[in-house]
């Protein structure tokens, strides 16, 4: 309203707020260390500057999330991330096989709405923080368009999610941006000046059928000559959406101050690529085609990266190397893009793969010189090589689980983050994100806490895997085929096959594991057999001479033959699976790995899944048959998904009421009770553009039940699709027995569950004190 005398300034209504953790930036990253966070009791701020929440996942760009799992082409088995990224992509799948980018933004938001720690700020950019000490924030200061209101968030811990790192920038923390030298690191990959030191930005289209023909007037800024793409030959009208991750920009700017000149670089090609598909009349197939959709802010890959107490590099990755402070783990390749992006005449990506996932420390995750500083998303401690690995969604979704673990830790304990480090505070750190579904390699879940692993375990049946029944489709052997199987020490079991010979030939068998008994790549060649085959149908024994030293699984290989076929399996099993040398273009997978030079990777084959419906096992008969490896006792053993064993009690298949059972010597007071399913973890889950088959994995426990001794119904769940079911009793159970009845899957396979705990508290993972 307008005074008798003019005001010389006016000042913005602000709104003054307090929290434990402020989380800046609303993307994977930042969402899911804020739910994690929040669950543990932290209230937190999550604030971030766009008006939906999701960043380079969400339906303003529309990425889709991905991490060790690598679309299934690479050699890292049953590797989705656990926790929230997890719950969440398989919520997506559950709702939105189709990938609807817009069902995703929802489900986000749902999830941070019921949370009621959580204090949400949408459209608002932090621009300012305040530091009462150099290497202390006490607040950060916001503004949002869409209210004109400013926002002054005070916390003692704060969690810099926001992509380029506004935080940590404004209050010095340290970082890089660009490559480092080969000389700083060690790195054969470090790129040259000429190939060039940052990944740009993409900007992704969707096209629509209208069934009518539709005319294209491109805008006058659109790229009116297609050969200045050495690539657009390339482009086609089946393909769009992130399918064309390679329309990238901006990696000899700025990717920071020249966002916006290259938004509009990336518009001019985008435009014009769909020019050149309507118009160019090499593509009638597009006629009815009209454009859905152009993203109005460019994903970004890379700009800036801060320094942690360990900057993760090249040999961390290729060389899988063990860090006692491990907390999350990466699995995608290293990745590199020419700095020229869609102008390069290079291939548009250098894709190099480790033999298989690879630990990431906490010391990456907090700025090494602002004590209360957090890190979390793409600015994490790493090298640019390093970074080509861990910049992918999925994988610092989970990293950012970590952090919010932290903050509850550091909270509660009174310690700054670099304390946790110390073994005791790591040890805690490592059993909490453990406890809420994060996987860690090489570190099982022991909580002193969990009444289950107290308990005697027993049940009432368990699958003695003595064959996969022959009721499967034929398979040609037009490329290699294994049956991944997990045995104990001792030597090898006889293993039979049904196999179709077109004419007289030999059919050669490997047995083959792989150099660590958690990695999957079949490198090692135990022994190998030929048999001659005559014309027509008929079943092969073979008998290898070979001994396993410890538990692993092993790859009995029918090697690649054209004249053969070899009879499948409709049975599917939990902990068990059938790979194929082949090909996976998507992820630079040709088969084989095999670098030129000595650029600082391996050599090895690929041998990976086929995606359901097809990756069907191989018929096959066990003798003697593998039983040890579904016993009821896995449930406690810490691991929940496989690793070197199935880890999960897999009931017979013919047990029409499969039982788990816990005995305890003494009654014990039981208000939580958490249990882990299989969501079949070799899944990628991809959140947009791909259609899966599936809603529910038919590996996942629908219907059971929970009785105390006396047979009193504690808890029934009818209609089950996630990983994990946290169970609170009110009022707790005082009991020395549970029984947890398993009375439906999803799909026709053998009942089966990964972990059983219990917990006299029924809160999260820091009790207090």
């Amino acid at each position: 309203m307008l005074k008798e005398s003019p005001a010389e300034s006016r000042k913005l209504k602000t709104i003054e707020m307090e929290s434990d953790l402020a989380v800046i930036g609303g993307g994977v990253a930042g969402v899911c260390c804020a739910i994690t966070a929040a669950r543990q009791g932290v209230r937190v701020t999550l604030i971030q500057d766009r008006p939906i929440l999701g960043g380079n996942a969400s339906s303003e760009v529309r990425l889709w999330i991905l991490g060790a799992t690598a679309h299934m082409g690479n050699n890292n088995r049953w590797a989705r991330e656990g926790g929230v990224v997890d719950e969440l992509l398989v919520e997506n799948t559950y709702r939105n096989p189709e990938g609807n980018p817009l069902i995703f933004d929802a489900i986000l938001l749902e999830k941070v709405v019921e949370e009621p720690n959580i204090t949400l700020l949408l459209n608002t950019a932090v621009f300012e923080v305040v530091k009462p000490d150099p290497d202390v924030i006490a607040g950060v200061r916001a503004f949002c368009s869409q209210n004109s209101t400013l926002y002054d968030v005070r916390a003692p811990l704060f969690c810099d999610a926001s992509g380029d790192g506004i935080v940590g920038f404004l209050a010095g923390a340290a970082f890089r941006m660009g490559a480092e030298a080969y000389e700083e690191f060690g790195e054969k990959l470090a790129p040259s000046r000429e190939y060039g030191e940052l990944l740009g930005h993409s900007i992704y289209f969707y096209t629509k059928d209208t069934g009518r023909p539709v005319q294209f007037i491109p805008p006058s800024f659109a790229l009116d000559d297609m050969t200045k793409i050495p690539r657009y030959r390339s482009f086609n009208a089946a393909e769009d959406g992130c399918r064309l991750w390679w329309i990238e920009y901006g990696g000899r700017l700025d990717t920071v101050y020249d966002t916006e000149t290259i938004k509009w670089e990336l518009w001019k090609v985008v435009y014009g690529v769909w020019h050149y598909i309507k118009n160019s009349g090499k593509f009638p197939e597009a006629e009815t085609l009209t454009l859905e959709w152009i993203g109005h802010i460019p994903g970004k890959r890379e700009s800036r990266r801060f320094e942690g107490d360990y900057t993760l590099t090249q040999q961390d990755i290729v060389e899988q190397r063990s860090h006692p402070d491990a907390v999350a783990y990466g699995g995608w390749a290293l990745d590199l893009h020419p700095a020229d992006g869609v102008y390069s005449e290079k291939p548009a990506c250098s894709q190099w793969h480790s033999r298989g996932i690879y630990q990431i420390p906490y010391r990456t995750l907090y700025s090494c010189n602002i004590r209360n500083l957090f890190l979390a998303g793409r600015i994490i401690s790493a090298s640019h090589v390093a970074f080509g690995s861990t910049r992918v969604q999925a994988t610092l979704g989970q990293a950012a689980q970590a952090a919010g673990v932290a903050a509850a830790l550091c909270l509660r304990d009174g310690k700054a983050p670099a304390d946790l480090v110390e073994p005791q505070a790591m040890t805690k750190l490592q059993q909490a994100l453990l406890r809420m579904g994060q996987f860690i390699p090489g570190v099982p879940a022991a909580d002193p806490d969990d009444l289950a692993r107290r308990a005697n375990i027993t049940a009432s049946s368990q699958l003695c895997l003595d064959q996969l029944p022959l009721d499967g489709p034929w398979l040609s052997l037009d490329y290699s085929q294994a049956q991944m199987l997990p045995l104990q020490p001792g030597p090898v079991p006889r293993f039979t096959f049904m196999v179709d010979a077109r004419q007289p030939t030999e059919l050669r068998f490997e047995l083959r594991t792989s150099d660590r008994p958690t990695n999957y790549t079949p490198d090692v060649v135990l022994d190998v057999r030929t048999i001659p085959l005559q014309p027509g149908q008929q079943q092969v024994t073979v008998s290898f001479q070979a001994d396993i030293d410890e538990p692993r699984y092993v790859f009995v290989c029918l090697m690649k033959n054209s004249l053969v076929s070899v009879r499948t399996s409709e049975q599917r099993i939990t902990g068990i699976l059938s790979a194929a040398n082949a090909q996976n273009p998507a992820v630079s997978n040709f088969g084989r790995q095999q670098p030129e030079e000595d650029i600082g990777v391996e050599t090895f084959e690929f041998w990976c899944p086929q995606r359901r419906p097809a990756g069907h096992n191989l018929a096959i008969t066990m003798d003697p048959p593998l039983e040890a490896a579904f016993a009821p006792v896995n449930v406690i053993n810490g691991w929940g998904r496989p690793t070197d064993q199935p880890n999960a009690w897999v009931a017979a298949p013919d047990d029409e009421s499969p039982t788990l059972t816990l005995d305890w010597s003494d009654p014990q007071t039981i208000a939580r009770i958490e249990l882990l399913f299989d969501t079949d973890f070799d899944h990628p889950m991809e959140h947009v553009l791909m259609t899966h088959p599936e809603r529910v994995m038919p590996f996942c426990v629908k219907r059971y039940r929970i009785y105390d001794a006396v047979g009193r119904l504690l808890f029934e769940q009818t209609d089950n699709h996630q990983t994990r079911a946290v169970i609170s009793l009110e009022p707790p159970v005082t009991t020395d027995q549970l029984s947890i009845q398993l009375l439906e899957s999803h799909g026709r396979i053998p009942a089966a569950l990964f972990a059983v705990r219990c917990y006299e508290a029924s809160n999260q993972a820091f009790p207090e004190k």
